[in-house]
């Protein structure tokens, strides 16, 4: 029984063997394989830095424009307090 357990054991061990050699066709296959996954995957990150970047650039802009009408109003504002403030002035000074 040892001895036929050990002659299995042999074998399969041959036959792993002869499982993983290749010919050099199959590993120019797999290279050009390999190759292409990682041209593939660079075009992705290439793809989404590039979203990203469109993105955060969309975001700026955005938060500029916020910031110009933010800007305006105040300024809109702050006019309209100082045209009210000057006609109360002159509404006093008239009464007085």
């Amino acid at each position: 029984m040892k001895t036929s357990t050990t002659m299995i054991i042999a074998a399969a061990v041959v036959a792993l063997g002869a499982c993983n050699k290749k010919s050099p066709q199959e590993n120019a296959a797999a290279n050009i394989e390999a190759n292409s996954e990682n041209a593939a995957e660079n075009v992705t990150a290439a793809g989404e830095n590039q979203a990203s970047n469109i993105l955060n650039s969309a975001e700026d802009k955005a938060s500029a424009v916020k910031n110009e009408a933010s800007s305006e109003a105040a300024a809109i504002k702050n006019a309209g307090e100082n045209k009210a403030e000057a006609v109360k002035s002159a509404t006093e000074n008239k009464t007085k």
